[in-house]
This record gives structure tokens, sequence and C-alpha cells, in this order.
């Protein structure tokens, strides 16, 4: 049996649930929108139930000793990964079998060694946006910094911004994946937001014109500073690429 839902952590926990109602063996769990008809194998579209994923929430933490077990499969999950579905299904079903007993300390169980390592590069992937995202000041007063990470992070740096600068009307927008993280400094509240083709296609790249006069002065500034303090003579390139990744320079101004 292979099951089809939204592309949501709450549609993948229903999913999940359903599993267990069924009794089924479940071969595969599969973004509706990436699912592709099987020869021999027809797939049911599970639809999202908020409740149901919140019993599976309730059981993982009742039959684990591990507080942060819902943290680890939820950034695994937003790595995107292939077949990360699956392993997190076999996560809950083992952590099910057992109580008080935390399944990802079982070395010897591949799957789960793969959904820590996913947790960890996740980890690693929310410090960098969080050391390189870069803002810049629209016209209409407005700080938007374009990112494209390789995992689905902006669930996991919003709290990070938000304490950072709670007095700016910021906005953080995935260029890859087409939605962007807006907080309001005066209701001082984040929400996830998406954009019109037009509107998206706009935020591609910020040209000078969408920039306040100021922020391409500070950009300048900045350049001449980095340039002033730059000592040719004790580059190390290879230092320099394991602390600042060649793929994060283009958030950068001073690489820009």
């Amino acid at each position: 049996m292979i099951f089809t839902y939204d592309g949501s952590f709450a549609g993948l926990l229903s999913a999940i649930f359903e599993a267990f109602r069924l009794r089924a063996e479940v071969l595969d769990i599969i973004p509706e929108d990436r699912y592709q008809q099987q020869l021999f194998a027809a797939a049911i579209h599970v639809p999202t139930d908020k409740e149901r994923a919140t019993r599976v929430r309730r059981g993982l933490k009742k039959r684990s000793d591990n507080p942060q077990v819902i943290q680890l499969l939820r950034h695994a999950f937003l790595t995107e990964q292939p077949e990360v579905e699956r392993l997190i299904l076999h996560f809950v079903q083992r952590q099910m079998a057992v109580h008080a007993l935390d399944v990802s300390k079982d070395a010897s169980d591949e799957k789960v060694r793969r959904i820590l390592r996913l947790k960890q590069q996740m980890g690693r992937e929310v410090h960098r946006m969080h050391a390189f995202t870069r803002f810049q000041l629209t016209l209409d007063g407005m700080y938007v910094a374009l990112v494209n990470p390789d995992f689905n992070c902006l669930p996991l740096i919003g709290d990070h911004f938000a304490a950072r600068y709670p007095a700016m009307e910021w906005l953080i927008y995935d260029t890859t994946r087409h939605y962007g993280l807006h907080w309001n400094s005066a209701t001082r509240r984040a929400e996830f937001i998406t954009l019109d083709s037009n509107q998206d296609g706009h935020l591609r790249s910020l040209s000078a014109e969408m920039l306040d006069a100021a922020e391409t002065d500070y950009q300048q500034l900045w350049q001449t500073y980095f340039k002033a303090v730059d000592i040719p003579e004790r580059k190390n390139l290879k230092l320099h690429l394991q602390h600042v990744p060649k793929r994060y320079w283009k958030y950068l101004t001073e690489k820009i």
C-alpha cells in the first residue's frame, strides 16, 4: 500500500496514523505532487487531520523518554530528502513498539542513523542561515533577505531573527521554495507568506531600484571598509571556505 499526503509534517503524521489504524503494510508515503502512477501499486490519498497528527505526537512523547523526539523527526522531515517519509514511518513504528525507551539511541539501526544525520545536517544549515542571512532596506521601509538554502529551514529560524530584530519589519524569502517569513514589528508576530507569480519574479533578486538610497550607500561603505582591512598576504582560501562555504557568498555584500 502506498499513501500520498499534502507535503506537510501534519499530513505525514496523519498518514502514519492511518497506517496504524488500518494495520496496513505501507510501502511508501509520498507527497501528492511528487507521486507518479506506478504499474502495480495504486496510491491512497490521506487528507491532513490535525487531531490525528496530534495523537501521533502524543503517542511518541508517551512512548519515548526523549523529550525532543518530535523535534528530531520534524527537523529530519524539513530536509526534504528522498525517502525521508519512509525513514520517519520506520522510526515511529519502532518507537510505538516499545515503552520508555529512546529509539534514536539505537546505533545498530541504519535507518535511525540516517534520521540522526539529517537532523545534524539541518542543524548546520540553520546555523549558517543565522550567520549569513543579510537584510537589505527597500524603498517601502522593509528589510528583505533573499535565501535559497539546501533545506527547508525557514520554519526553524524565525525565533532567532524575531529575538534579534524585534523592532524591524523584515521578510526572509526562500527563492527556491517560493514562500517567505514576514515579521510584523507592530504586532510582534511572524507569519509565512506566499506571493503571486509576478511578485515572486521581482524577488528573484533585489535590484538597486528596489533599495533605499541609504542601503546602497551603506553597502558601498562596507565594501570599501572590507577592502581596506584586507591583507592579501595573509589570505588562506582553504580555511576561509571551511568557515564560509562558497555557496553562501551570494548573500554577503563584501562578496558581490
